[in-house]
């Protein structure tokens, strides 16, 4: 080897006079000469990147001025394109040149050239017939035939050389240079959607240098995310994961995007969200909890400047479901403690907050949210020592596990709670969390004032929608509650309406006469309730009929509302 790097020179200006005289090989006595020098032209390109890969581009230009000449014009030359790996020797030869921090307009030039270069020899397959023909009629294929299997021989063996160097996830050997990889990864950029080039693609996502720097381009991570939210490429698990680790402005642009789908176009169900989460990879990609603390921060300033909607409070608590599933299922592979995933919150709080309602018998359901207002109510006690940032993330915890709330308003409903004022503190909390001493009071006295008044409504007959207007407080005095208050009373309200008796009789009559705003409040409220009722399996005939009714006919009512 040491002798033949000492006779590159020489060999330099022999191949480069038979490139010039190949040109493209269109003549038969051209197509015989090379075809006659192809294993030694191998041999030749594998000792010229074997010297470059160690030389940074002004050194390599030093030794081979005329370099860019020769791999130019064979890239050009189909018969030698498509020998054995000279495709990819060739390719590596280009990658070594690329200048990764060009410092001046010829190093600059000169990766505009490489990068087209390279496009070139990558997708050759979409060449036309009169440029490669003659190899391909040569060799007894169609250019149909030949080409998609040349690609696919080429990035087989590109992803056999990354893995070679990069075997479960550590550098075996430095080989290859890091600048080519980021070369590598640029060529890429414009050829992501060709379905050929995607195990080349989740080579590079998984490959990492020696270096702490990202030595893919910005270029290629943006395309790659791009397409894979735009669905125009289908990723791995894996390959996801280690896109958006790198890349932070991918992940939230794939959270953003998210949103963006959930929450801009048209109002969207519970089992809708289910669906649109889990295929986003974002649960499963937030299994690694710096991911996940990324995604719960734009919930957090989602949920701060919609003043705590409801359509992003159903897209917390849908995506930690989503989450909770993933992490427990791949809790076995990656140990996280759930503290990583909430740095800011109460242990002991998680703790029951995580508790499925499925895993416990419905009998204790009371129990278990008795204790999780014990807990909740002495942190919020204790806020003297404690900052206003401190209880909001208590009270963000509970919202990600706000389907204690819900079951909580058809506990007290359903008359099976023992202790009504701490589940109605719960409710409190969860529509007000902010409310000091004299305001929670007040929220209290309301709250049991409705929740009282509908314990006399159950069991009673001739149920008016005026009586229900009534505990809704909508009257004169309806100005002096507070937003959250009202929105409290209309949660017991709805469950009221589906599990009473009396109730499902006018359920549909007594929300068609609120505003469009209210009106949508309890068409949410119902999707989300059925939603919980089919997922905990827990529906009963009467009230769960009743419920997919109601939400069929109010959303055709607001359809027709709407077109009107």
């Amino acid at each position: 080897m040491a002798q033949d790097t000492l006779d590159l020179p020489l060999n330099f200006e022999f191949w480069l006079n038979k490139a010039v005289a190949w040109g493209q090989a269109s003549t038969l006595e051209s197509q015989q000469d090379v075809c006659l020098h192809l294993p030694q032209l191998q041999k030749f390109l594998q000792q010229i990147y074997e010297t470059l890969k160690h030389m940074d581009f002004p050194v390599a230009i030093q030794r081979f001025p005329l370099i860019g000449q020769l791999l130019g014009r064979l890239s050009w030359n189909p018969f030698v394109v498509g020998y054995d790996e000279n495709q990819k020797i060739l390719m590596w030869c280009l990658c070594c040149l690329y200048c990764s921090e060009p410092r001046n307009p010829i190093e600059l030039e000169a990766n505009i050239w490489i990068r087209s270069l390279l496009c070139h020899l990558l997708s050759s397959s979409t060449l036309g017939l009169n440029e490669v023909g003659t190899v391909s009629r040569a060799l007894g294929y169609t250019s149909p035939d030949y080409f998609p299997k040349l690609l696919k021989n080429m990035v087989l063996s590109l992803v056999t050389e990354l893995g070679v160097n990069h075997l479960n996830g550590f550098s075996i050997r430095k080989i290859i240079p890091d600048r080519q990889i980021k070369a590598m990864s640029l060529l890429c950029v414009p050829l992501l959607t060709l379905p050929d080039i995607l195990p080349l693609l989740e080579a590079l996502l998984i490959y990492h240098g020696d270096e702490p720097k990202e030595i893919l381009s910005s270029e290629f991570l943006e395309g790659v995310n791009e397409a894979f939210l735009q669905k125009k490429i289908v990723l791995s698990e894996s390959a996801v994961l280690s896109l958006w680790l790198r890349h932070l402005p991918s992940l939230e642009q794939a959270t953003l995007h998210l949103f963006e789908n959930l929450l801009s176009r048209h109002r969207k169900f519970p089992e809708e969200i289910e669906c649109f989460i889990k295929d986003s990879l974002l649960p499963q990609a937030a299994c690694h909890p710096s991911i996940f603390r990324i995604v719960n921060e734009i919930f957090r300033n989602a949920l701060l400047e919609t003043n705590g909607a409801s359509e992003v409070l159903t897209l917390i608590q849908v995506f930690t479901r989503c989450f909770v599933q993933a992490f427990q299922k791949d809790n076995e592979q990656l140990k996280f403690p759930l503290k990583s995933y909430f740095p800011y919150a109460s242990s002991s709080l998680l703790m029951v907050l995580l508790q499925n309602p499925k895993d416990l018998p419905r009998g204790l359901w009371c129990q278990h949210l008795n204790y999780i207002s014990e807990v909740l109510k002495k942190i919020v006690e204790d806020q003297s020592v404690q900052s206003c940032g401190s209880l909001f993330e208590h009270w963000f915890s509970f919202i990600h596990f706000g389907e204690w709330a819900d079951i909580a308003a058809e506990e007290l409903v359903m008359l099976r709670a023992e202790s009504p004022a701490a589940l109605l503190w719960l409710l409190a909390f969860y529509y007000n969390p902010h409310d000091g001493n004299q305001e929670r009071t007040q929220t209290m006295v309301d709250a049991r004032e409705a929740h009282g008044c509908l314990t006399k409504l159950f069991s009673g007959t001739a149920l008016s929608v005026k009586a229900l207007q009534a505990v809704a407080g909508e009257s004169s005095e309806a100005g002096a509650r507070h937003p959250s208050v009202q929105r409290l009373i209309r949660h017991l309200l709805l469950n009221f309406l589906l599990l009473s008796p009396e109730g499902c009789k006018i359920a549909q009559e007594f929300i068609t006469t609120q505003t469009d705003e209210i009106a949508n409040e309890f068409l949410h409220l119902i999707a989300c309730t059925t939603y919980r009722w089919n997922r905990l399996g827990i529906e009963t005939l009467r009230p769960g009929k009743l419920a997919r009714d109601l939400l069929q006919e109010l959303r055709r009512h607001r359809t027709k509302s709407v077109l009107l």
